[in-house]
């Protein structure tokens, strides 16, 4: 009996065993960021010192130089603008989409569907030159709108692939008893459809979002002025000049820049957990 009772315990063992490499993995860069960001300016360049540990006593003089010396506030208030802007409005148009995806049996659905999974994997470093004149035709050049208006082309694609696989899991008939009820296709959508598919709204929010505060190259390319641009670009463009890396800041920046994406996964991780699950069973 108690053999049989340490078997459940041993194989719960080797599971985690078998896991530990991937956690280390994924954790070890928070590990490096937040070493770094607490370092002493004198210990992160000797040449004796030891990257992976720390030898003399922590200090938070990097974050209060990010903070105080720096216009990161500025910055990440511009990324958070931008990201919830750009993301609500991809949202919107993403549920639109898929659910007239989903539920309309229109010609030409099916490939217009691939079409816009397809338009999701152009690669942003083919689109910038085009959005470029775009951007400079709207009169929005060197301003965080010019973001809020470039980020949909990336985000309503994936959003409206991610939600189509949601709506087909959601079934008819509960659309069709509100319908024959004498609601709207409208209604029944706001009020039915909508409510059951939130873990996929929140899954689908949760990845825009982060691809939103994460991006790049758009914002190097259509930001330049310290007022405008986001924490991703203002980080690496203001805190390298040259070939001298302020380390100590970098990674405090970077520290901070992570913050927000995990609080969202930490409040919203069942949603999105289920969200994306259910979201793959067509």
């Amino acid at each position: 009996m108690a053999a049989v009772g340490r078997r459940p315990l041993l194989r719960k063992v080797r599971i985690h065993l078998l896991l530990l490499p991937f956690v280390v993995f994924a954790l070890f860069p928070f590990y490096h960021m937040t070493l770094t960001s607490l370092k002493q300016d004198k210990e992160l360049y000797a040449r004796a010192a030891v990257p992976l540990w720390m030898t003399q006593g922590p200090t938070l003089e990097h974050y209060s130089k990010l903070l105080w010396e720096s216009a990161f506030l500025t910055w990440t208030m511009n990324s958070l603008l931008v990201t919830v802007l750009a993301t609500t409005l991809s949202l919107v148009l993403g549920t639109v989409a898929a659910y007239a995806l989903a539920r309309l049996n229109f010609f030409g659905a099916a490939s217009f569907g691939t079409g816009i999974f397809v338009t999701y994997l152009v690669p942003t470093s083919l689109l910038f030159l085009p959005l470029a004149q775009v951007v400079n035709w709207l009169g929005l050049g060197d301003s965080k709108w010019a973001l809020v208006v470039t980020y949909p082309t990336f985000l309503v694609p994936f959003c409206t692939w991610l939600l189509m696989g949601y709506f087909r899991t959601v079934p008819k008939e509960v659309e069709e008893c509100a319908m024959v009820d004498g609601a709207t296709r409208i209604q029944a959508l706001w009020r039915i459809v909508l409510p059951i598919a939130m873990p996929g709204l929140v899954c689908a929010a949760l990845f825009a979002f982060t691809l939103s505060w994460n991006e790049f190259i758009y914002a190097l390319t259509f930001t330049s002025s310290s007022d405008q641009i986001t924490a991703s670009v203002g980080v690496t463009s203001e805190l390298i000049r040259g070939d001298i890396y302020f380390w100590g800041q970098l990674m405090a920046g970077a520290m901070l820049g992570s913050v927000p994406i995990v609080i969202l996964y930490v409040l919203f991780l069942d949603y999105y957990v289920s969200g994306l699950t259910a979201g793959a069973i067509k």
